[in-house]
């Protein structure tokens, strides 16, 4: 189960990557990019603590919830450019 949301977290993230970089718009895009990206290290964290990797685990999971802090601030600053 944590393997299948890992992949599927890591294809949307590839996905929205592409779908910056080709239309060149990657500042709309980026916020939901660093969504994925920190839930698919969040998930990563946990399978790591399941494989008593927990170290490896731990520095995963803080650093998704560093990820998810900048895709919060992303998305407030975009969302107040547009006011």
């Amino acid at each position: 189960m944590l393997k299948t949301l890992r992949i599927v977290f890591a294809i949307i993230t590839l996905v929205l990557a592409g779908y910056g970089l080709a239309t060149g718009n990657s500042g709309v895009v980026s916020p939901y990019m660093m969504l994925f990206m920190g839930a698919m290290l969040l998930v990563m964290g946990i399978s790591e603590i399941k494989n008593e990797r927990k170290q490896i685990g731990f520095m995963s999971i803080i650093v998704s919830l560093f990820v998810f802090y900048v895709s919060i601030q992303g998305f407030l600053l975009n969302y107040t450019s547009f006011i």
